[in-house]
């Protein structure tokens, strides 16, 4: 079954719409068409959350914060997050969305606007192009996709589609971020000729699991979707997807890329020439495939600075002892998710004024020889009000996460891994976004696709 009955839907309509569903199962996604509806000011967005489990939650509640949108469904491959999810947001049983567990169902509700895509991360590409195809405007997680050819061709189907691509940046829309790119942008630090990416989370290790029978409820196979067939075990399955090769891209590409994606933007570049990373999955005996421990450093090229005219940066993941590279207040005390005896995530930037340090919602400069401190800046906003309002005025530029910055952002995350899996530097092209004279590492810029989960050379 590929929609589940809501509470409120009478027999004589589910009865009907599951018939609906079982006869266009195979329907090729293209068959969709444009949603040609305009969202007037006044009139309520209807978006769709696809995956619920975890972070998908709090697209359900941001949603529902904002008084001109409805959360008219909710669409997971595992039937049994959607008791406790109804009961957590709709309570009371009322206006109760509608429960997809197939997203190629959801997607022929002509009623639906927009979606989120809350997927693991090798569904990120496929359900957002599929979603585009559809006339649907999508807001996806980062990373928006799961190597580099998906990236790309997701970036053609917004051109293609003229709908509203989101990518899950949500620092893109803080203030604190907006006026840290404006003060580098005009010269601020001088010249930036470095930018650090620090993702430094304290993580346990996840043992073992088993291979075992697919739990009941649970469409498996949708869930593999474009990754090979294999049993089902728990550390492939909630949340610990992120640590496997065919789901996930480790932390680099899971925290790691909101960082990624500062670090870039402040240094002003897109893809890199160069790039070499070492790592290792150090310390625990068990079944996570992607290191606990990488450090990656890319060139680009900087025509207008000094030296070597090159532009350098940095990214480092590790996952047990932090020490506290970024204070940004050496004589207060912080004790936040992002920056605490556990955990410190942000950026730093280096130029011939002085260095930045920043983490989520505020950043402080350091000037001169004596690093006297300098100018500053903080705030955040709301990326999902941002979404909702670049639909409503047809401009995706109001989204402050253009889909083609998400994916310069994630093709560095994947390059670096590309780097780390052969274990050694790489020469990249930027114009032909191809590694040079290096077959192996351009084979790993895309994946062998299980049909009919395909992402298509032509969108």
């Amino acid at each position: 079954m590929h929609e589940i009955k809501p509470a409120g839907t009478s027999r004589r309509t589910f009865l009907k719409t599951s018939a609906a569903a079982a006869m266009g199962l195979a329907a090729a996604p293209l068959a969709f068409g444009r949603n040609e509806r305009v969202k007037g000011a006044n009139e309520r967005v209807r978006v769709a959350v696809i995956g619920i489990h975890g972070m998908g939650q709090n697209h359900i509640r941001e949603y529902m914060a904002l008084p001109d949108v409805e959360v008219a469904a909710i669409c997971d491959v595992d039937e049994n997050q959607f008791a406790p999810v109804l009961k957590k947001f709709w309570p009371g049983g009322d206006r109760t969305p509608r429960l997809y567990q197939d997203l190629r169902k959801l997607y022929e509700d002509k009623s639906i606007d927009a979606v989120s895509v809350v997927t693991p991360n090798h569904w990120h590409a496929l359900a957002s192009i599929w979603a585009c195809q559809a006339g649907k405007h999508v807001s996806v997680e980062k990373p928006c996709c799961h190597n580099v050819f998906e990236g790309r061709k997701l970036v053609e189907a917004a051109e293609k589609y003229k709908v509203v691509v989101q990518d899950g940046a949500e620092q893109r829309s803080n203030p604190c971020s907006l006026s840290m790119a404006k003060f580098l942008r005009e010269g601020g630090l001088g010249e930036v000729y470095l930018a650090k990416g620090l993702c430094y989370k304290r993580r346990k290790s996840i043992g073992h699991t088993p291979n075992k029978p697919v739990p009941a409820g649970v469409n498996y196979d949708l869930w593999l979707g474009p990754a090979p067939k294999q049993p089902f075990s728990e550390n492939r399955f909630h949340y610990n997807w992120h640590w496997n090769w065919d789901f996930g891209c480790g932390d680099i590409g899971n925290q790691g890329v909101h960082e990624m994606d500062i670090a870039r933007w402040g240094l002003g570049v897109t893809l890199p020439t160069r790039v070499s990373a070492t790592g290792a999955h150090v310390m625990f005996e068990d079944d996570q495939q992607t290191p606990n421990m990488l450090m990656a450093s890319f060139e680009f090229p900087n025509p207008a600075g000094g030296g070597e005219k090159k532009k350098m940066l940095q990214f480092e993941v590790r996952h047990w002892f932090v020490n506290r590279e970024l204070d940004l207040a050496p004589e207060k005390t912080s004790n936040n998710y992002m920056t605490s005896d556990a955990n410190v995530v942000g950026n730093l930037f280096y130029g011939s004024k002085g260095y930045m340090a920043k983490n989520v919602t505020e950043w402080r400069t350091f000037m001169g020889d004596k690093l006297e401190p300098g100018p500053t800046g903080s705030g955040e906003a709301n990326h999902y009000r941002d979404f909702i309002d670049a639909i409503k005025a047809g401009d995706p530029r109001l989204a402050k996460g253009d889909i083609r910055e998400g994916f310069y952002t994630c093709a560095l995350v994947h390059l670096a891994n590309i780097s780390y899996r052969l274990g050694r530097s790489l020469d990249f092209d930027p114009v032909t976004m191809r590694f040079k004279n290096d077959r192996k590492a351009n084979a790993m810029l895309t994946r062998n696709y299980r049909a009919p989960f395909i992402v298509p050379d032509r969108v």
